[in-house]
């Protein structure tokens, strides 16, 4: 079957097409398209690979760079016939890096506290909340994502950039997947690395990471839940950050699973524990856990290693039914250390630990179609 694509929309990027004939991969170089000319492009799918009812949809290299129309919205997937051979589609618009994002969809950036007290370290901390754009327009209960680093995840200004988690929340929402309130907790400054550390005097002296994870788990999580219209449960209940923020979340996880089933974790600081000797509570019935994991395969020579060895032993402990864990690794062949592709995996960590889905929200598969049909 052959497909012809008209697009004004230029640039430099390759053009794929993706369906239920690919498992939905965004960039699968089997399905790259030929370039005709400067608008249109081309490809010719063997027959045996497609279904009858063939559901498609064209994409720049993936689901932050998908189709969309001139307006901005989504663009429901595609359909047709195998039987009619050729098809004829035109793309208005392409999305760069999940952009744009539409402002009627950005959340609710509350400062919670500008020196919320620590009791359990003696200091303040500026913490924020970020609810869904309709929060109070509606009586919804949410679940609840806590984040560290608050500094580098969507304030102006950050010295190595930010997350812009604002933004793709906005994403989320504007695809019916923005029921989440994160609450970003700043770093410490000069004592980042002793809070981010749990227990090794080799590289820092009086870690206070112990102390840290209680901050969070037993005066944060409370206040929060009183003062927000929130889900309590840990089914609800995630924690995440990148570098040494996310290896204090896995401790999280480890030793606070009765508090927090998901974790959000990305470019883990895994050299303080090589062994993978994370401190834990066994219990009989034990929790199920999702964790995601991201890393950079340029972040520097043993960082994918490293998070390899960490799933297979996230996967032991479950074998040994220490732990459930449900582990989902993505490792990006261009990533660095750094916050522009943290930026680039939160939308997808955050729809496969709270929306309970393998596919980009912009797949906009059935939900949008559905409501069109019922409008």
């Amino acid at each position: 079957m052959e497909f012809f694509l008209t697009s004004e929309d230029n640039d430099d990027r390759p053009i794929f097409i993706t369906g239920n004939f690919n498992k939905w991969n965004p960039k699968d170089s089997k399905f790259r398209l030929e370039k005709i000319d400067d608008n249109n492009y081309h490809i010719n799918i063997p027959d045996e690979l497609l279904n009858n009812e063939v559901e498609y949809k064209f994409t720049k290299g993936g689901w932050e760079n998908v189709e969309i129309d001139k307006y901005d919205n989504i663009t429901p997937n595609r359909k047709t016939k195998k039987e009619i051979q050729k098809t004829q589609d035109k793309v208005e618009k392409w999305r760069l890096n999940w952009g744009p994002f539409k402002q009627e969809f950005f959340p609710i950036v509350e400062l919670v506290d500008e020196e919320f007290y620590i009791p359990q370290l003696d200091r303040t901390r500026k913490i924020w909340a970020l609810l869904p754009y309709d929060y109070y327009n509606s009586e919804k209960n949410y679940p609840v994502l806590y984040l560290q680093d608050a500094q580098n995840l969507f304030n102006d200004g950050s010295e190595y950039g930010n997350w812009e988690i604002d933004k793709k929340l906005a994403l989320l929402a504007e695809y019916g997947r923005g029921d989440l309130i994160v609450i970003a907790v700043e770093h410490g400054n000069d004592d980042r690395i002793k809070e981010y550390i749990f227990d090794n005097e080799d590289v820092t002296k009086n870690a206070e990471g112990k102390k840290y994870l209680r901050f969070i788990t037993d005066t944060l999580k409370p206040w929060i839940d009183k003062n927000y219209r929130t889900k309590k449960d840990r089914e609800n209940t995630g924690i995440g950050g990148s570098s040494l923020g996310g290896l204090i979340s896995i401790y999280s996880g480890f030793l606070y699973p009765e508090v927090y089933s998901k974790l959000l974790i990305f470019s883990p600081s895994l050299w303080v524990e090589p062994e993978n000797n994370f401190p834990m509570i066994n219990f009989t019935n034990p929790y199920k856990i999702k964790v995601y994991l991201y890393g950079g395969r340029l972040e520097g020579s043993r960082m994918v290693g490293r998070i390899r060895l960490f799933e297979k032993a996230l996967k032991k402990l479950t074998a040994q039914k220490s732990f459930d864990f449900e582990v989902r690794t993505n490792i990006n062949d261009q990533g660095t250390h750094q916050e522009f592709f943290w930026s680039q995996e939160f939308p997808r960590a955050v729809e496969w630990l709270f929306i309970d889905s393998l596919e980009s929200p912009v797949k906009a598969k059935n939900e949008l179609e559905k409501n069109e049909a019922n409008d």
